[in-house]
């Protein structure tokens, strides 16, 4: 196999638990975070806001189908449901199943067939906190010469991109794409109130920003600036241009799958292009 194999139990990723909160805290919490009216959330879920007011003020308690409608109009992430469902006497409605599960040998089949399938452009696999669960041919290119500290267990793609012994002193245009995984993260803490990661976001945060390799400034914008930001990074002397792309699984009934991403990075111009076919193909 020429990836990085998947296969590694799930890990809790969320914050603490909340569940002694009490369904109306919880509930409005969210609500105010994604910004919609009691009156907004009733109209979606096929309640009413006096309901809605009243679940929030603990006056009512709501029955398990409303509240995981409530949860789907409100997009909570799926761990963040279970806690709803147990803050109102609920069980748990989700599983979360470590990735090296019987049970998803399919789903890893598939996902590593998909990310070698990307070859020769680079694709990776990460969980919920950015750990990296499986690699392409691609990716390894990319991390060639980097000390072992930086790449030993459990490989996290925030450090290694950012750290000053990692990728950061090859990224050319170092300050941009910084300030785009860093505001990436902060809408992610957002989303999923991690206490992990928000822990990670602080200690990446805090890394020096060293200058690129060779002193030599960032080139002229390309073609690709028009559309997406791109990373440009040096590999072997030659500057290479991606843009990023993440996916997801679509109505995910699992916490390890509905964690799951998979980043691509698509070359932004014919000289990446060029240069990852001549590399990959010796």
């Amino acid at each position: 196999m020429t990836t990085l194999p998947i296969g590694r139990a799930a890990r809790p990723t969320a914050s603490p638990d909340r569940t002694h909160d009490g369904i109306g805290p919880l509930l409005r919490a969210w609500r105010e975070r994604r910004r919609v009216t009691q009156l907004e959330l009733a109209l979606r879920a096929d309640s009413s806001a006096r309901h809605i007011s009243f679940v929030e003020t603990g006056r009512s308690r709501p029955s398990e189908e409303l509240l995981l409608r409530l949860a789907e109009h409100l997009d909570i992430p799926v761990r963040e449901r279970n806690a709803l469902l147990l803050s109102a006497g609920y069980a748990p409605r989700y599983r979360e199943t470590p990735l090296d599960d019987p049970a998803l040998e399919s789903l890893r089949e598939g996902v590593e067939r998909l990310i070698q399938g990307y070859e020769p452009y680079p694709a990776f696999v990460v969980d919920a906190t950015y750990d990296v669960l499986a690699a392409n041919r691609g990716i390894l290119m990319l991390v060639e010469g980097l000390p072992e500290s930086v790449l030993a267990p459990p490989l996290n793609a925030m450090r290694l991109t950012l750290h000053p012994e990692g990728l950061a002193p090859r990224i050319r245009n170092l300050p941009e794409w910084r300030g785009h995984l860093l505001a990436q993260m902060e809408r992610q803490i957002a989303l999923h109130r991690s206490a992990p990661l928000r822990a990670l976001y602080e200690e990446v945060a805090a890394y020096p920003v060293p200058e690129a390799e060779g002193g030599q400034p960032d080139p002229a914008p390309d073609s690709a600036s028009t559309f997406a930001l791109p990373m440009r990074i040096e590999h072997d002397g030659q500057l290479l241009s991606f843009v990023s792309s993440i996916s997801t699984f679509n109505t995910p009934m699992d916490i390890t799958v509905a964690e799951l991403a998979i980043e691509t990075l698509l070359p932004a111009d014919p000289a990446t292009v060029k240069y990852l076919h001549s590399t990959m193909s010796c």
